[in-house]
């Protein structure tokens, strides 16, 4: 099994969100030193940290870590008509599907 580059999925989600690793590092509250060493692999990210990035880029903690299962099966179709964009759309329900997907994998039954 290949070893997944959290590094590189976190850089990549920076670069999605348009944003540089100072303004990551503002929108996250973690040192542009941290960042950097975490990208480049000379430290790990702590959750807190995944947490933050993926909050600040608008990706999901699966993304992120490289465990997103969801977000490779999914497809969507939808009109806005308030001036979101499709891929807003897309991000925040990827967000509900995900935790959807771990609350059945932890065998957490859904309330209504």
């Amino acid at each position: 099994m290949a070893k997944i580059d959290f590094g590189v999925l976190i850089e990549q989600a920076r670069m999605s969100a348009g944003l540089s690793q100072r303004g990551l590092a503002d929108a996250t509250g973690i040192s542009q030193s941290t960042l950097s060493r975490i990208i480049n692999g000379d430290r790990a990210a702590k959750l807190p940290e995944i947490v933050a990035i993926a909050w600040a880029t608008g990706s999901t903690v699966a993304q992120l870590t490289g465990a997103s299962t969801v977000a490779s099966r999914v497809e969507c179709a939808a009109r806005a008509t308030n001036g979101s964009g499709m891929e807003d759309m897309r991000q925040a329900l990827l967000q509900f599907l995900e935790l959807d997907d771990y609350l059945d994998e932890q065998a957490i039954p859904a309330t209504i």
